[in-house]
């Protein structure tokens, strides 16, 4: 990458990798026939698809992102064989543990080296509470993971933390219990699980728990059968993303977004940039399959620095690489607070944020908990000699590898990001959209 000219053009974003992972394991419990346009041919969503076949589910691909679900319903899914690979997706792990918990066969889940560091505890331990049997390594908190379940209690819990993946595992074991499963979860979390169930026609009732400013009750009732599904699944905004930050940083740069998934639990990073001063403005607003979409218009804008802490880094917890590449530009200092789960996400992503970052010249410092930014900050190499840019490295962690391909479109000379496979995880194709839209990528 290489300074770049104005970004200018029209592009729709790959499906988002939410909702794929969710048409997949959702559609594979169906009655019937489902269709999925715009699935995420991405890493992670294929670890999925490679799960549910292993599973005995018949998966078609018509297209990379065209598929149609032969559904087993819920008591029609097979032992494996093998253990269940589910590569570096978290995602997969998760909520396949929830479904598993209700199975009446013994399973394992593994993946490679990264998805074996990352923790299970907080899924394995109220499945416990249920009736499975969840075992693990250090105490039952890392992959790879022995699965054997059964007949499933319902559950009354309380999450620790507000977590998408967790409330999700329950409320997918929650399918299997002799009982109602109740959920208190404690700030907002990503709600496309309740969303594609309810439309599936699970009884799911969802309010707000008021002993905690955007926390969430939901009360699951067992024994309806899912609903084979219909479904175009909308763009990522987490991959939009970085689009919407490189247009907003390149100077010159007009973008139209087009089909982007804006549900509110997701969008937290659009709060953050609209509060910074840039421009960005929904179009077309529409809801498709029970998400809403629309087209997001970008323009290049001056940004100014701000601070991001409580329930708005659940919204924006993916997001926090290509935010802190737009606050090296942004006028004053922008504060991250309250995002400690970065540390176990792919990577630890405040240490190697920072660190790839300030290779670039950035003036940013982390916290426990997040990071302190300056701007702004001219990008560059420190040992930017005769035009020469800089080697940064993505540490095998897809968003962190495309924010530094951002930071390279507005940083002097020439930027080599090392170790880019990864971000065929979430975004097949980065590089060519950004090149599509006029940026000097190769």
């Amino acid at each position: 990458m290489q300074g770049s000219a104005p970004l200018r053009g029209r592009i729709q974003i790959p499906g988002d990798k939410s909702v794929s992972h969710r048409s997949l394991l959702l559609g594979s419990l169906a009655d019937g026939t489902s269709r999925v346009e715009r699935f995420l041919p991405a890493a992670d969503c294929r670890a999925t698809l490679g799960a549910v076949r292993a599973l005995g589910v018949e998966v078609e691909e018509l297209s990379p992102s065209s598929l149609i679900l032969r559904g087993r319903g819920l008591r029609g899914l097979q032992e494996p064989d093998d253990v269940v690979d589910c590569s570096r997706s978290g995602t997969t792990m998760r909520l396949l543990a929830g479904i598993l918990a209700g199975q009446p066969f013994p399973s394992v889940l593994s993946g490679d080296a990264q998805l074996r560091r990352r923790p299970m505890g907080r899924i394995a331990e109220p499945l416990r509470h249920m009736g499975a049997t969840v075992l693990g390594r250090d105490g039952g908190q890392l992959p790879p993971l022995t699965i054997q379940g059964g007949a499933l209690q319902g559950l009354d819990y309380t999450l620790p933390v507000a977590s998408a993946q967790v409330k999700s595992a329950l409320l997918l074991a929650g399918l299997y219990a002799g009982g109602p499963t109740s959920l208190c979860v404690p700030g907002p979390a990503r709600d496309h699980t309740e969303r594609m169930l309810t439309a599936m026609g699970v009884r799911l009732e969802a309010g707000d728990w008021g002993l905690v400013p955007g926390g969430q009750r939901l009360r699951l009732e067992p024994g309806s059968p899912l609903q084979a599904l219909d479904l175009s699944v909308p763009g990522d905004f987490s991959s939009a993303a970085f689009v919407l930050v490189a247009a907003s940083l390149v100077p010159g740069s007009e973008v139209l977004i087009e089909g982007t998934g804006v549900n509110p639990t997701r969008t937290g990073l659009l709060d953050v940039l609209l509060a910074m001063g840039a421009d960005v403005v929904l179009e077309d607003e529409r809801m498709v399959g029970g998400e809403p979409v629309a087209d997001l218009a970008v323009r290049a804008s001056d940004l100014y620095g701000t601070e991001v802490s409580g329930h708005l880094v659940v919204r924006a917890i993916d997001e926090f690489p290509i935010l802190a590449v737009a606050a090296t530009q942004a006028q004053g200092e922008t504060v991250v607070r309250d995002a400690a789960e970065l540390r176990v996400k792919e990577t630890d992503r405040i240490a190697t944020t920072v660190q790839e970052l300030r290779r670039l010249g950035a003036e940013i410092e982390a916290q426990p908990d997040g990071f302190v930014i300056q701007g702004p900050t001219p990008l560059r190499s420190p040992e930017f000699i005769d035009g020469q840019g800089a080697e940064v490295h993505s540490h095998g962690d897809h968003r962190l590898a495309m924010a530094l391909a951002v930071a390279g479109l507005i940083a002097r000379g020439e930027t080599c990001v090392q170790d880019t496979d990864c971000i065929a995880d979430s975004f097949p194709g980065f590089a060519t959209a950004l090149t599509k839209l006029g940026g000097k990528v190769r």
